[in-house]
């Protein structure tokens, strides 16, 4: 397998040793593309982003640089879809060259995409083949490899299920894992409801940090804010929210403050905002729309007076040929 995409090599991110990962945002298919972490990077300097999940056979076979983001988006980890352990090591080579900050192989979405490409939450069900995968990713690059993983499959949910995937995993050097507290139904739900149907359970993922307290826990799924993020780092290394931090973006305003005792963004909304109008120019005139970036900003205002407005005229304006920078300035006219 060659090497078919030219890049020039970046330096790798360090993070601080003593704030490890303690707080991310997490991978969300079609959304957490590098506009939308270009959006968060304004808010947060220490939030780790996660690239939506992208395939290895988007990566090897795909017309596109999907590997492609800015450096102000570090730091940025990338997720990976795949099960193929050359194919896995393919792709991470890539990344680390480019500069990504970690690997995440993902073993916990549950769509029928991913189930029919045999990876996803499917293979919890084959933790030696995860392994495989992970040492041979980390044979051939030096930045972390981690595994984001759900508490279970189907009928397979007892703690020693998990425990197989992380025993597996941790055997051949693997020491960092993201845990969404619920299960997967493979069958019968949609990603959509797997998300919002089988319940949580997080004393599980605490217990799983008692009984390995040398590996990296970090626990995701239904969390909204950021005192629950502070109680969950009583019991694990990190906390990683995905919709409410997509649809509340303001919230990583006191992300660096809160969770890691450091200066806090000192943006407000609008200027926020105002941040990203040269940003849509640039990305307009090398050929994006203004929808491409905008979309993701739809939440910064939420729970403000004039939000809807605000909503209102992005979602009704900022789909048309014809919408710019302008109109994101004419919808900060309702927030005024």
């Amino acid at each position: 397998m060659t090497d078919t995409i030219t890049h020039t090599p970046t330096p790798t991110w360090h993070w601080q040793q003593d704030s490890f990962r303690r707080f991310s945002v997490a991978p969300m298919l079609d959304w957490t593309d590098r506009h939308c972490r270009t959006f968060h990077r304004l808010m947060s300097k220490e939030a780790v982003l996660y690239t939506e999940m992208i395939t290895t056979g988007a990566i090897i076979h795909g017309k596109g640089d999907y590997l492609h983001f800015n450096q102000h988006e570090q730091p940025v980890a990338l997720q990976l879809g795949g099960s193929n352990p050359e194919e896995l090591a393919y792709c991470a080579k890539l990344a680390a060259e480019r500069g990504y900050a970690e690997i995440n192989l993902n073993v916990g979405c549950p769509s029928d995409r991913v189930q029919n490409g045999r990876f996803g939450a499917c293979l919890m069900a084959q933790p030696e083949l995860v392994a495989e995968g992970i040492a041979a990713m980390k044979a051939v690059t030096d930045i972390p490899v981690t595994v984001k993983t759900r508490i279970g499959i189907d009928e397979q949910d007892s703690y020693e299920f998990l425990l197989a995937l992380i025993d597996a995993n941790h055997k051949i050097g693997c020491d960092d894992f993201i845990i969404h507290a619920r299960k997967a139904w493979l069958q019968g739900l949609s990603p959509k409801e797997n998300r919002e149907i089988p319940p949580l359970d997080y004393p599980r993922v605490y217990q799983l940090k008692k009984d390995y307290p040398h590996l990296h826990i970090s626990i995701n799924g239904g969390i909204k804010t950021l005192a629950e993020c502070q109680h969950h780092l009583e019991h694990v290394d990190g906390v990683m929210i995905g919709r409410e931090a997509y649809s509340n973006p303001y919230l990583l305003a006191q992300v660096d403050a809160e969770l890691y005792g450091l200066p806090g963004c000192t943006l407000t909304r609008h200027q926020v905002a105002e941040q990203m109008l040269d940003y849509i120019d640039d990305e307009m005139r090398q050929g994006a729309r203004f929808w491409h970036v905008a979309r993701h900003m739809l939440g910064l205002f939420q729970g403000m007076p004039g939000a809807r407005g605000y909503r209102r005229h992005l979602s009704e304006n900022g789909h048309k040929s014809e919408a710019t920078a302008q109109t994101l300035v004419q919808a900060l006219g309702f927030v005024s």
